[in-house]
């Protein structure tokens, strides 16, 4: 994993370089970074030159990436040799002889060990909390350094140490910022998923609720208990508007925090482009063969309650003799639900909706669901599917979230199916020109 090197971190090195250069009268300043973060001195790195004093400079022959071995307090740079444990001078590796190193350990009895030296260069490991994370490199050709100047330039090392891993600290504080921005937005859709799924059901005991509540005599013991399942009912419906609120943000509440462009960052450790899984009824079930008249049956009963209840007219053509589909039984009924809740929720008082199953065409057999509402304008046909899209009807006092048919879309391509939609819809007897509705056909393979 390459360490990041921000411009900030950069300007340090360069402001540090400088010290070096006016106030010391260093005429070559090297900073190097290792690829990786290593404890020292126990593990291997790679070298890599992050700012160079001149610019003009030329490395030696290999160390534009040197390869750096820490053993035992042994540090091996390129063709170069520095041993801290020694206190030797930094030597070629062609040059170093027992003789020549004893001699320079006699001269230079002021040595740390944090620091070598090869006549006026002095190389210093950026290592804190036992953390090496680069080399500061540094020399001059017309004098030797005196202890005081070793001091000042063991400063400056230090100093860039610091806030080296301090650049590591503010770098892997930003992907883990990156990584929880993915993270919400994979629960954000999850939950907006199960808000979706509990819409439906609780819309269907609202409706019975209430039929229960008219069909008993005032003097029947289980009118509380319809009257509790219609008011529990309604705090749910409450609750579940509340959460839509916090659901239907602006796109600049939703839009994640943007970091500078020009910074460079620690890899992230997470897929980014990883989908997160749709909580909905029969993912992960397998296809199976069923009759498109069977699965209606169940759903038409709760569509028939909910339009008697808002006066609409409810019409059905059911053929029951219609070859068998290749399905997700759960999925589909999902499907099915969710856009005749669509019809039920968008036709007018007084309106009708037409369902009919038997619709064929090559290899496909369809359900169809139309309705006479007010249709659906042409600018919108095309974004239909997309999550969160609502078009003009988010300008209506009509609750949603744009995600219905957006889950039935991507339901019905899993089963190799597709959706059809036409506005004005396709019977003319159901529709007029003031009333143009919409067409839903759900198309799923024949068996």
């Amino acid at each position: 994993m390459l360490m990041s090197a921000s411009s900030d971190f950069i300007a340090l090195c360069r402001e540090q370089i400088a010290l070096l250069t006016q106030g010391l009268g260093a005429t070559l300043s090297i900073v190097y970074l290792t690829q990786e973060l290593v404890e020292a001195p126990s593990s291997e790195a790679k070298l890599i030159p992050v700012v160079i004093y001149p610019e003009t400079a030329l490395l030696p022959p290999g160390e534009e990436t040197a390869e750096v071995t820490v053993v035992h307090k042994q540090l091996q740079v390129g063709n170069v040799f520095i041993l801290p444990n020694d206190r030797r001078r930094l030597l070629t590796a062609e040059s170093e002889s027992p003789t020549s190193s004893q001699q320079s350990e006699a001269s230079q009895p002021h040595l740390k060990e944090e620091y070598l030296f090869s006549g006026n260069q002095i190389v210093l490991p950026l290592v804190y909390e036992g953390v090496m994370m680069g080399l500061l490199v540094t020399g001059r050709q017309d004098r030797a350094w005196n202890e005081h100047e070793e001091s000042q330039i063991q400063q400056i090392a230090q100093t860039l140490a610091i806030a080296c891993i301090l650049d590591q600290r503010r770098a892997w504080f930003e992907e883990q910022l990156r990584e929880q921005q993915i993270l919400q937005e994979k629960q954000r859709d999850l939950l907006d998923n199960l808000l979706h799924q509990f819409r439906n059901p609780l819309t269907a005991l609202r409706t019975f609720g209430k039929l229960l509540l008219k069909r008993l005599r005032p003097g029947d013991s289980n009118r509380d208990v319809a009257n509790s399942i219609v008011r529990e009912s309604d705090r749910l419906q409450e609750l579940l508007q509340q959460f839509d609120q916090v659901i239907d943000l602006t796109e600049t509440d939703l839009a994640p925090l943007h970091l500078p462009e020009h910074e460079v960052f620690v890899e992230a450790t997470i897929q980014k482009d990883a989908k997160p899984p749709l909580l909905l009824p029969g993912t992960g079930d397998k296809t199976v063969d069923c009759s498109l008249a069977d699965i209606l049956e169940p759903l038409l009963i709760s569509a028939k309650a909910i339009a008697q209840e808002r006066k609409l007219k409810l019409i059905t053509e059911i053929k029951h003799n219609s070859p068998l589909v290749r399905a997700n039984i759960k999925a589909l009924r999902e499907v099915l639900t969710n856009i005749i809740d669509n019809a039920l929720k968008y036709t007018p008082t007084g309106g009708k909706i037409l369902i009919q199953a038997g619709q064929e065409k090559a290899n496909f057999q369809g359900i169809a669901i139309s309705d006479n509402g007010p249709g659906i304008p042409p600018e919108d046909l095309e974004h239909l599917g997309e999550r969160h899209y609502r078009g003009v009807q988010a300008q209506t006092e009509i609750p949603g979230t744009g995600l219905g048919l957006a889950i039935a879309k991507q339901l019905i391509e899993q089963m190799q199916g597709e959706i059809e939609v036409f506005s004005p819809a396709i019977n003319s007897k159901l529709t007029s020109p003031n009333a143009p509705g919409t067409t839903f056909i759900i198309w799923l393979p024949k068996v």
